[in-house]
């Protein structure tokens, strides 16, 4: 899901940043590489550079020599995200394997690094006979972004089974923050600070394997029928204006309401299967995508006088000419 980082350093002063600009690092830097490999919409222009660290530490030495005017963003799993077809400006830093261990802690906890997938957490609960977990197998994306934006599914949400969380600041500094210090709600993280989350423990509950495995199968199964989960999408677009309440307007049926449904821009469209969830029939832009998000929130705003708020994080620049 999504960005590890709160907000970005000031946008840089430059038009393009390389390798020379850059510290020394033990990891590796990629230099123009689109994007759209690398999120699940398929789209969206080149990274000035791309930076893998190795692990914490070189995270951490990385920053703490970053000249301040370059802005970092982080990128995830790219399951939520759209990168937007001008590309992004400054570093693009992606957690890989060095941060995608994931370890029983004790009887009860589970850590797991910020690049582990939620899907791959889920199971390694359900091998470890701990409850809690099960929601995580609905969830597209990886650890950090989960914490970034509190991620949630089928009635639960990260918040409910975190215990603490490691994290990096924009000048380097280490850090170990409880929930309470991120402040975590629907869909959103309000820890006041730009910030990376590197990995996170959480706690479940002592279950029977089995029965643990029947519930991930049950959301598995519930996914596939009603969620267009064989597509190029970025999972849901918006949040529910209700929020986690089990009464309140869903966003899905506020845009079907709308008459968006199968709504097209170019090639891309709302999904008809499930409202919320846009779809890249292959040759879509960026700029199609967003557009259609645009546009199915100006109908239900017109229509029910509700504003939708994104839950797709958008990233980097409009395409000249777009």
């Amino acid at each position: 899901m999504s960005s590890h980082a709160n907000n970005p350093k000031p946008q840089i002063t430059r038009a393009y940043v390389k390798p020379d600009d850059l510290p020394e690092v033990n990891g590796k830097y990629i230099t123009e590489k689109s994007l759209s490999g690398l999120t699940w919409f398929r789209v969206g222009g080149a990274a000035d550079v791309i930076y893998l660290p190795t692990d914490a530490d070189d995270l951490s030495a990385f920053l703490k020599n970053l000249a301040a005017d370059i802005p970092v963003t982080v990128l995830g799993a790219g399951s939520n995200t759209l990168a937007r077809d001008g590309g992004v400006r400054g570093v693009v830093i992606r957690l890989g394997s060095g941060f995608a261990d994931i370890a029983c802690d004790g009887e009860t906890d589970i850590r797991a690094g910020a690049g582990a997938l939620d899907v791959r957490v889920a199971s390694t609960a359900a091998g470890a006979g701990l409850s809690g977990f099960e929601f995580l197998s609905g969830i597209p994306g990886s650890i950090g972004g989960a914490v970034a934006m509190n991620a949630g599914a089928y009635g639960r949400e990260t918040a409910d089974v975190l215990v603490r969380v490691e994290a990096i600041t924009l000048d380097g500094d280490k850090r170990e923050l409880t929930p309470d210090a991120l402040n975590l709600g629907y869909r959103t993280n309000g820890y006041p600070d730009p910030i990376i989350y590197t990995a996170a423990v959480f706690r479940g509950v002592p279950a029977d394997a089995n029965v643990i495995t029947a519930q991930m199968d049950e959301i598995a199964d519930k996914r596939g029928t009603t969620q267009p989960v064989k597509s190029r999408t970025g999972g849901s677009t918006f949040k529910n204006p209700g929020g986690a309440s089990p009464n309140g307007p869903k966003a899905w049926k506020l845009i079907d309401d709308a008459g968006c449904r199968g709504l097209r821009v170019g090639e891309a469209q709302v999904s008809e299967l499930h409202c919320n969830f846009l779809i890249n029939h292959g040759n879509a832009s960026a700029a199609d995508i967003e557009t259609l998000g645009e546009t199915v929130r100006q109908r239900v705003l017109e229509t029910s006088d509700i504003d939708l708020d994104w839950e797709i994080r958008r990233i980097g620049e409009v395409a000249d000419g777009a």
